[in-house]
């Protein structure tokens, strides 16, 4: 009897002592994801997971890091337009746009600008529901440590914009033989609508479906201006 109450007794410690360490790892994850977090707020983000991966399958890929005063104003309100009109007024997750998804069938939508931000920088590109925990994780966290304009800055400096194409500067001298800087209203609805299948798109040959997006992403842009749904990430 004493010799199996050790044994129950030695069992509880093991478990004990397997808790703790769990805690403790939990806690070096979260720490260090808000270290990593804390760091892109003032560093810019290097080679994503994604582009490691094209890197390795294209040999090369173009990318160019830009700050956000150095892109035209036209560029953000376009993405902002097209992929979240209501980047500004949400925590991270657009719950109307994520119902009114759902209730459509879409295969895609409500998936917010701070959502495609973490996925592009931190993790992988497929639907696991893995993933999506992941980032519904980090999103909040990315929320709170950066600013909009910081995270609409990230997120347009590491989108992909065609095959191994990455961020605006890329993306303008691919299609338009420009700097961010110089793209105009249309340009920037151009490269707007090609997302979210710029592989498939082409902001500088345009099908009727891509000027016809356009149109309504210029019209969107100037909306979200006028009614200073650009607020939080224009000076």
């Amino acid at each position: 009897m004493a010799k199996t109450q050790k044994t129950q007794a030695g069992f509880s410690d093991w478990i004990l002592r397997q808790r703790k360490r769990a805690v403790r790892a939990a806690w070096g994850v979260v720490i260090l994801v808000f270290a990593v977090l804390g760091l892109y707020a003032f560093v810019n983000v290097g080679f994503t997971p994604y582009q490691l991966s094209e890197r390795w399958r294209l040999g090369a890929v173009e990318r160019e890091w830009v700050s956000i005063e150095e892109v035209s104003r036209f560029l953000p309100r376009s993405l902002v337009a097209a992929e979240d009109a209501n980047y500004c007024l949400h925590w991270g997750f657009d719950m109307a746009a994520l119902r009114a998804a759902i209730d459509s069938g879409a295969r895609r939508g409500g998936s917010t600008i701070s959502q495609q931000t973490v996925k592009n920088a931190f993790l992988w590109q497929d639907r696991s529901w893995v993933r999506k925990a992941l980032e519904a994780l980090l999103t909040p966290a990315a929320e709170l440590v950066w600013t909009k304009r910081r995270m609409l800055e990230i997120y347009l400096n590491i989108i992909e914009f065609d095959e191994g194409v990455f961020g605006a500067q890329a993306a303008a001298r691919h299609y338009f033989d420009i700097d961010a800087a110089d793209l105009n209203a249309v340009q920037a609805a151009r490269l707007a609508a090609i997302l979210p299948n710029p592989k498939a798109r082409s902001a500088s040959q345009p099908t009727d479906r891509v000027r016809a997006r356009s149109r309504s992403i210029l019209d969107g842009a100037a909306t979200i201006a006028r009614d200073a749904r650009s607020a939080c990430f224009e000076t």
